[in-house]
């Protein structure tokens, strides 16, 4: 067996992302994530990872001890998603927001590593925002330091597995001293496009077999015997082989070798008004089917319950402050914190740690471990198609120069 290619993960999170890079047989070398607590789940989930849990803007700043450390000298890959909430539909939209010049970080580790690829995740509304702003000075910024080969894609986590409707946007770029046989595009397209499943998993399918009890945060259950399962629960379930996942890769996690339990089967407390009120949501349904003098007649979307013949709508952040959009599908409940990993794709071994309010938000902050694997296993692809560009061989810029043409 030859050499795993190897990776740098940035703004690593709780680690979605490198879950799926390192399903789909990458060597993770080293991840960076400034957020404690999300950096206290990782640490418990892959302690074998170096993890620089500090400001990404003090990673190789000066010097060559990073490198040195953590052996950067040759990388294939540098891969992470900087953080959206400025970008996103439902965040600020605000060209100053401070977190819209995170990519500018992400182009300085890729300039300073020069590795064979990249991939870098984030909501599709970056593309819209302000005409393009964001994306043409990616692009542009991507083209400068050496990667003008850099396109764009267009995804959906519930065409690789993810019972959830989560569109994202992932750049893809490669060393303008390489070259790729035909379109960049074309070429991850067609990878991605090979692994999509036959259809979208429903809710029903991911969390049917999970207990309708809970527990208080940190305790645990006995583990739900195993029933009828569909196959995204043999994939996620701690007994089962299912999909990419064997039962030991599901116990390499935090789960480890202890006897088999479910964790972080807890959720939100809820008051009495809000339970009467979500009693009265049918499933699938808004708070704009609810009487007059029960819904305010602000937001639908405000309260909504989860449709079990359907996948999930976008798992998000927010749901640490309020879970009034996710709504168990037929339990007079939210969803619990392991029903919205679930809903991510986070299998059962993989445990997350700090409070509630924390956990709900690394999840809804994650890059989903199933999309993450086809985008390793579209990597891959990629890697063994990258050869050095030939003297004289045209360089074959990506969306920047289509751009440039149409203007």
């Amino acid at each position: 067996m030859g050499v795993m290619p190897n990776a740098v993960s940035l703004f690593a999170g709780c680690g979605g992302f490198c879950e799926g890079m390192e399903l789909s047989g990458f060597d993770v070398k080293v991840a960076v994530e400034i957020d404690p607590f999300a950096a206290e789940t990782y640490r418990h989930n892959f302690p074998s990872v170096p993890l620089f849990a500090d400001d990404i803007a003090n990673f190789l700043a000066g010097g060559d001890e990073h490198v040195r450390r953590y052996g950067l000298r040759d990388v294939d890959v540098v891969f992470g998603g900087p953080p959206c909430q400025g970008y996103s539909q439902i965040g600020t939209r605000d060209l100053k927001d401070a977190r819209n010049s995170l990519y500018k970080q992400f182009a300085r580790i890729v300039e300073r590593l020069q590795p064979r690829m990249f991939l870098m995740e984030n909501v599709p509304n970056l593309l819209l925002l302000n005409k393009g702003h964001f994306r043409d000075l990616i692009l542009r910024k991507f083209a400068d330091i050496g990667y003008a080969n850099t396109i764009f894609l267009t995804v959906s986590a519930a065409d690789y597995g993810v019972p959830q409707l989560r569109e994202r946007v992932i750049f893809v770029g490669i060393r303008d001293s390489d070259a790729v046989s035909g379109s960049l595009h074309e070429l991850c397209g067609g990878s991605l496009s090979a692994m999509r499943v036959r259809r979208p998993f429903t809710v029903r399918e991911a969390i049917s077999d999970l207990p309708d009890a809970v527990v208080a945060s940190g305790e645990v259950l006995s583990y739900p015997e195993r029933g009828s399962l569909s196959a995204f629960q043999r994939m996620m379930r701690l007994d089962c082989d299912g999909g990419p996942y064997t039962r030991k890769a599901k116990r390499s996690r935090a789960i480890g070798k202890a006897p088999i339990a479910l964790h972080n089967h807890h959720t939100k407390e809820i008051l009495a008004r809000r339970l009467h009120l979500i009693s009265l949501l049918k499933p699938g349904q808004k708070g704009d089917s609810l009487p007059k003098q029960v819904w305010n007649g602000r937001r639908p979307e405000k309260w909504r319950r989860l449709d079990p013949d359907q996948p999930s709508y976008t798992i998000l952040a927010q749901m640490h402050r309020d879970l009034s959009e996710w709504v168990h599908p037929h339990l007079q409940r939210w969803i619990t914190v392991r029903e919205a990993a679930r809903l991510q794709s986070f299998h059962d071994g993989f445990v997350f740690k700090s409070s509630e309010w924390q956990q709900l938000k690394q999840i809804g902050n994650a890059v989903p471990p199933l999309l993450a694997h086809a985008l390793g296993k579209m990597a891959m692809t990629l890697l063994g198609n990258i050869r050095p560009r030939r003297r004289g061989e045209r360089l074959r810029a990506g969306d920047l120069l289509q751009y440039a043409a149409a203007e």
